[in-house]
C-alpha cells in the first residue's frame, strides 16, 4: 500500500483552501528543497528532492507549506492501525508505504484484491486520504503495481501475467535501478525488460555485483523476500543543508554540530556500527561521499570526530565552500552476518 502524495495530501486535507491547488511541502527559500508535491504541482514537473527555486520556475503559482513531520508520523500511525485490522504481517518501507502479507488474514478473505479494496475504502472514509494498492505474489511486483495507476490506483498482477506486464516496463521502473545504473545500461543498449532478460547472470554480476542477481531475478518475476515485520536498522545518520554556502572554520563548527546530533541519534536508537560515511554536497549540487571501516563499533563523539575529520581531509573542497554536510554510521556485512547467526542460535 502506498499513500498518494502523502505530505501534500495531508496538508490539503487539513487546509481546505489548498485543495485543488499546486502545493509543495518544504522550505521556499533559495536553498530550499521540495519534500513532497501535490498532484496539481506534479503536472508542472515539480517533484520531491527538487530545488525550491527550480520548482517555482516550473510552477509560478506553487504554494509552499512548511513540513510538519510529527503530524505526518501521527497520520502514518493511523494508516498503520487500519492495516493491522487485516494482518499483523506489515513491513513499513517508509512513512507512507508498506508491504502487507494477507495470505492468512484476519477477516478470512480469499482474495487479496478484496482486502486492498477494503483498506483503500477505510483510509478514504476515516482519514479522508487516498491510497494506491498493488496486489501480486511478491514484493517486487506489488511495488510496481502500486505505482502503476496512481493516484487512487489499484492494480493486480497475476502470476500468469507477470512476464507480459514486466516486458512493458522501461528499466528505470525496476526497483533498485537508479539513474546511474540506468545510464550504464542505456550506454550498453539495454532499455527494456526483454533486453535486460537477455543478459546472463554472469554479465550482470560482473557489472553490478550482488545487485546483478537481483536484476536477473526481478526481470523474471522472481523475488523470494518475505514480508518482515521487524526490519533491521542498517544505519543511523544526520545531515544538514545550510542556508548559505559555508567554508573554512564554519565547516569545522558544522561538523561538530552534525556529530553531536549523530551521537544523540545513535544513543536513542541503541545503534552502533563499524562504518562511518561522510556526505558533502557542493554549491553546484555535486555530491561526494567517503567511507571508512574500523574494528570497534562507533558510538562515542571522540571516535566519530577523529574519523570524520580524516574523511573530510580526503575531499577537495571547492573555494565556494559546501551546501550540505552529513554523517552516517552503518553496519558492515560482516556485522550483519554475525548478528544473523546470533538470532538463529537463539531461535533454534
Amino acid at each position: 500500500m502506498d499513500m498518494d502524495a502523502f505530505f501534500a495530501s495531508v496538508e490539503q486535507r487539513d487546509h481546505p483552501e489548498l485543495r485543488g491547488k499546486p502545493v509543495a511541502v518544504g522550505h521556499a527559500g533559495s536553498r530550499g528543497v521540495v519534500a513532497a508535491a501535490s498532484y496539481e504541482a506534479r503536472q508542472f514537473g515539480v517533484h520531491s528532492a527538487m530545488a525550491s527555486s527550480q520548482a517555482k520556475e516550473l510552477c509560478p503559482n506553487l504554494i509552499f507549506v512548511q513540513s510538519n513531520m510529527s503530524h505526518y508520523k501521527a497520520v502514518s500511525d493511523q494508516v498503520r492501525e487500519i492495516f493491522s485490522r487485516y494482518t499483523d504481517l506489515i513491513e513499513p518501507i517508509s512513512i507512507d508505504e508498506a508491504f502487507l502479507d494477507v495470505t492468512h488474514n484476519k477477516i478470512g478473505a480469499d482474495l487479496a484484491l478484496d482486502i486492498a479494496k477494503r483498506i483503500k475504502a477505510d483510509i478514504r472514509r476515516e482519514l479522508h486520504l487516498v491510497a494506491s494498492a498493488g496486489v501480486s505474489y511478491n514484493k517486487f511486483l506489488a511495488k510496481i503495481a502500486s505505482d502503476y495507476r496512481k493516484p487512487d490506483g489499484l492494480c493486480v498482477i497475476h502470476p500468469d501475467q507477470a512476464i507480459r506486464f514486466i516486458d512493458r516496463l522501461p528499466i528505470e521502473a525496476f526497483w533498485g535501478i537508479g539513474p546511474a545504473t540506468a545510464k550504464k545500461l542505456h550506454a550498453m543498449g539495454i532499455n527494456t525488460a526483454p533486453q535486460l532478460r537477455a543478459m546472463s547472470l554472469t554479465q550482470l554480476t560482473e557489472l553490478f555485483g550482488k545487485a546483478g542477481l537481483t536484476y536477473y531475478n526481478f526481470v523474471r518475476g522472481i523475488d523470494t523476500r518475505p514480508v518482515t515485520v521487524d526490519r533491521e536498522r542498517k544505519s543511523v545518520g544526520y545531515e544538514e543543508t545550510f542556508r548559505t554556502d559555508i567554508r573554512g572554520i564554519a565547516i569545522d563548527q558544522a561538523m561538530s554540530e552534525v556529530i553531536d546530533e549523530l551521537v544523540r541519534r545513535l544513543q536513542k536508537n541503541h545503534f552502533a556500527g563499524c562504518r562511518l560515511t561522510l556526505k558533502v554536497r557542493f554549491p553546484d549540487f555535486t555530491t561526494v561521499t567517503r567511507s571508512m571501516v574500523v574494528l570497534e563499533p562507533l558510538q562515542t563523539t571522540e571516535a566519530i570526530t577523529a574519523l570524520a575529520r580524516e574523511l573530510l581531509s580526503r575531499i577537495s573542497l571547492p573555494p565556494k565552500g559546501i551546501r550540505l554536510l552529513g554523517l552516517s554510521v552503518s553496519k558492515t556485512e560482516h556485522e550483519r552476518l554475525l548478528e544473523a547467526q546470533d538470532v538463529q542460535l537463539t531461535l533454534f
